[in-house]
């Protein structure tokens, strides 16, 4: 594999072939003549044939100069463009934001988010990937995005968490459910509901599972979903029960539709936060989307939940 050529050289080269002359180059560039001369055949030692006729004080492009002058002209152009983006991506509200976040974190939480964060960052580019946190986290993992909105990991000392808010699970039913009508759950009869339940691999299942491994109880489920909102119809179609956050049923309370009631004297609640990796400086427009993020998600912590209208 050939070695890259020197940038110094291609700029020496150009400024030459366009002046035809070692004294105007070498005034342009601010060196001497003979460092011109110099770097010029050094390149083309490096590139394996003559690129100028010298003839007296005036230069001449070879057949060969003419077309190694095609490219040479391209890279310095690119190279150009390459200062100008970075230049660029230090100003005000430049640069590019990839994003990770839950499924339902990206359905119910994040556009608002997105939008606000717009209106100061117009030419902020913002990307968004979505997934269960232990997928999003494989994406912060392998440098495919930037930013990832989840759950708080566990052994995973190469991320920084900043927490955004706690909210708390529980017991959602059709409003005719025995439990919504008599306003209680009967312990006794938690193992024998149906539950229709979030995919098996989600944090939020694994915390299910060993919530209810404390109390000795093995939920009956008899669907997994990807999707809240497939969950939802489901339990207002009264199929089943879910356990969920109030955040994604919040106007299903409120039009009565889906009723929730507490798993028990013991919570069990969630930790959200923004995640990155430890030590890496957070770029002005990231520094802005959690600090936006962190205000707008606050109302989402426990025990601030909506109240079901009598």
């Amino acid at each position: 594999m050939s070695q890259p050529l020197d940038s110094r050289q291609l700029k020496a080269f150009t400024t030459l072939a366009r002046t035809g002359s070692f004294t105007l180059a070498a005034k342009e560039l601010f060196l001497s003549q003979s460092a011109v001369s110099h770097s010029m055949k050094a390149l083309e030692n490096d590139v394996g044939c003559r690129l100028f006729d010298r003839l007296g004080k005036r230069v001449l492009l070879t057949q060969a100069g003419e077309q190694f002058l095609r490219h040479a002209d391209l890279i310095m152009a690119e190279m150009g463009e390459a200062r100008v983006s970075l230049q660029e991506m230090g100003r005000w509200g430049r640069g590019r934001i990839r994003v990770g976040a839950s499924h339902s974190f990206c359905q119910y939480i994040l556009p608002s988010i997105l939008r606000k964060f717009r209106e100061n960052f117009v030419k902020c580019f913002v990307t968004v990937e979505a997934g269960d946190s232990p997928a999003i986290l494989d994406l912060l993992r392998t440098n495919q995005i930037d930013l990832a909105l989840c759950l708080e990991p566990s052994n995973e000392e190469q991320f920084e968490f900043h927490p955004l808010f706690t909210d708390e699970l529980f017991f959602l039913t059709h409003p005719t459910h025995p439990w919504a009508v008599g306003s209680r759950v009967h312990r006794d009869e938690i193992a024998r509901q149906d539950y229709i339940f979030y995919n098996k691999t989600s944090l939020t299942c694994r915390a299910i599972e060993h919530y209810f491994q404390k109390e000795n109880i093995v939920p009956h489920v008899v669907m997994h979903l990807g999707s809240m909102e497939a969950i939802k119809e489901l339990v207002k179609a009264g199929l089943g029960l879910t356990i969920a956050p109030l955040w994604p049923v919040r106007r299903e309370i409120e039009e009565k539709s889906i009723t929730y009631l507490p798993l028990g004297k013991r919570k069990l609640r969630r930790a959200w936060g923004l995640c990155h990796w430890r030590g890496r400086r957070l770029t002005l427009p990231e520094e802005s989307f959690l600090s936006l993020t962190r205000g707008l998600t606050a109302p989402y912590s426990s025990p601030e939940i909506p109240e079901v209208a009598a």
